[in-house]
């Protein structure tokens, strides 16, 4: 089994994290993610409440593992028991990710948690560091999901691992034994994993997403806004989300300003999503998602990227 200092010192077997993915990664794999020996990671998107993590948290209340939870900046700003409920679950580990407020790594630290965020590159890292954050997250350009992309996972890392005097953890593009070797050469503390996960069947996920996901390609991803704007979701215009490209991708990508104002594309969008048709609804994914073969329990796919042939 691999290891490394800093998941021995937070209790864990092997260094893997599951990325907080908003509607994917909830608390029953969570829980399996840290049965297998990693810690898991509930996450708590743009839709968040604190009575849907309270429901999520029901996965982890006998856990006897280390588990973390994982919020948005702007979120947990705007609806403040969200906080409240994460830290009086007592996880092991804490991530606010996405804003600049550093109100919560106090309230962390006070209640023993670990405070962690995700960064894109090395200045948003040293204002977290400056900030009291614990734990940094190297959210590299390939990663699924929100996030700005700025910089490839591996020079961000090394950038990172350079100049902060923090544990670094590599989430981006990983997603086999090969790449979670590589993170940990180059000195990652451990990694952060989202596809990896997606088509774990403890996932959100729904059995049709999941088969849409197994069909990818390494090059079927893109970086947009266009979902977020069709739904309404009020997310920052310098984090668009890496999703599967579809049609509905292809026809309103580069012309946002017309879709904003198209109540007939978000009501497509809203009526495809409903009958889970993803040649339009919005799957997130990361690059490493042309990787993904099979459906597998969430300690299988630990086991798979811990075991080298």
């Amino acid at each position: 089994m691999l290891a490394t200092d800093w998941a021995r010192s937070i209790g864990i077997d092997v260094p893997i994290v599951n990325a907080p993915m908003g509607g994917v990664a909830g608390g029953a794999l969570a829980a399996a993610v840290s049965r297998g020996g990693g810690l898991g990671m509930i996450g708590m998107g743009s839709a968040a409440t604190a009575q849907r993590l309270t429901i999520e948290l029901e996965h982890t209340s006998k856990l006897e593992r280390p588990f973390g939870i994982g919020l948005v900046d702007w979120v947990a700003t705007s609806r403040p028991e969200l906080l409240t409920t994460a830290l009086a679950a007592r996880p092991t580990l804490l991530c606010v990710s996405f804003g600049d407020t550093w109100e919560w790594v106090a309230r962390a630290h006070d209640a023993g948690v670990i405070a962690a965020t995700q960064v894109s590159d090395l200045a948003a890292g040293e204002r977290a560091v400056t900030a009291g954050v614990d734990v940094v997250i190297a959210r590299g350009a390939e990663g699924g999901g929100h996030g700005q992309p700025l910089v490839g996972t591996l020079p961000l890392l090394t950038a990172l691992l350079d100049h902060l005097p923090v544990p670094v953890l590599a989430g981006g593009g990983i997603h086999s034994a090969r790449g979670l070797a590589a993170v940990l050469a180059a000195g990652a503390s451990a990694a952060w994993l989202g596809t990896a996960f997606c088509a774990c069947p403890e996932s959100l996920l729904s059995e049709k997403a999941r088969e849409v996901m197994l069909t990818a390609g390494d090059t079927d991803t893109v970086n947009t806004r266009v979902f977020d704007i069709a739904q309404g979701y009020p997310w920052p215009a310098q984090l668009p989300e890496r999703v599967l490209r579809n049609s509905f991708s292809d026809r309103w990508d580069g012309d946002e300003a017309a879709l904003s104002v198209d109540p007939l594309a978000a009501a497509e969008l809203a009526a495809a999503i409903a009958a889970e048709d993803y040649s339009q609804a919005p799957i997130n994914a990361g690059q490493g998602v042309g990787e993904l073969s099979a459906i597998r329990p969430a300690a299988e796919v630990i086991r798979t990227l811990t075991t080298r042939d």
